[in-house]
C-alpha cells in the first residue's frame, strides 16, 4: 500500500485529500507517494496537526499548497513514544475516514474535500482522527492552530538540535609578557 500525495492542493481545503492505494494503482507524476505505508501513517498525514505544519512550511504555487517531500514530509516532527493503544486508535480513525469516503462513489477526492461541499460525516470522521493524532503528541488538547505550530516547531527544534555542530570558542590569545 502507499499514500498518494498531490503535489498541489487548494489553500481553501481544511485537509489535503491524500489517497491510500494498493500497488495495483499507479501514481502519476503530478503526485508524490509514500511506499509501504500503513493506516497509522495515513492517519498522521491526514490530520489537522500535519495540515498545520503544511500551512507554515509548505511551498506555494500562487496561493495553493505545493507539497514537497524534502521540505514538508522529511522535516515533519512525527509523534514520539506512542503506545500501541494510541497507534491502534489512529488506525481505527483513519480507516473510518476511508470508509466514509467510500460512501460517496460518484464524488472525486476534490469534490469530497471542497470546503463548500465536504460531507458532514467525512468532516466528523476527520475530527475524530484529529483528536486521536493530537493525543499521540500530548494529553492536553491544542486550543488553536498557533498552539499547534508552536508545539511542532519546539519538537522540531528538539529533534534537530543534536544534528547541529556545537560551536567551540577559540581560546583567548595570551599576550606575551615583555
Amino acid at each position: 500500500s502507499y499514500i498518494l500525495i498531490p503535489r498541489h492542493s487548494s489553500e481553501n481545503r481544511k485537509y489535503i485529500p491524500f489517497g491510500f492505494f494498493s500497488p495495483d494503482y499507479i501514481a502519476s507524476d503530478s503526485c508524490l507517494f509514500v511506499a509501504n505505508a500503513d493506516l497509522y501513517l495515513f492517519g498522521i498525514l491526514t490530520s489537522a496537526m500535519h495540515m498545520t505544519w503544511v500551512k507554515y512550511v509548505c511551498g506555494r504555487l500562487k496561493s495553493d499548497y505545493r507539497y514537497s517531500n524534502t521540505i514538508v514530509y522529511n522535516n515533519y516532527p512525527f509523534p514520539e513514544n506512542i503506545t500501541d493503544k494510541q497507534k491502534q486508535t489512529v488506525e481505527t480513525c483513519a480507516q473510518a475516514v476511508l470508509d466514509t469516503r467510500v460512501k460517496y462513489p460518484d464524488s472525486s477526492l476534490a469534490d469530497l474535500y471542497d470546503p463548500l461541499t465536504m460531507p458532514p460525516d467525512l468532516l466528523k470522521a476527520h475530527q475524530k482522527l484529529d483528536k486521536a493524532v493530537d493525543l499521540c503528541y500530548r494529553p492536553q488538547p491544542f486550543t488553536s492552530e498557533l498552539n499547534r505550530i508552536e508545539y511542532l516547531f519546539e519538537l522540531y527544534e528538539k529533534l534537530t538540535a543534536p544534528l547541529l555542530p556545537t560551536s567551540k570558542q577559540k581560546p583567548a590569545k595570551r599576550k606575551n609578557p615583555q
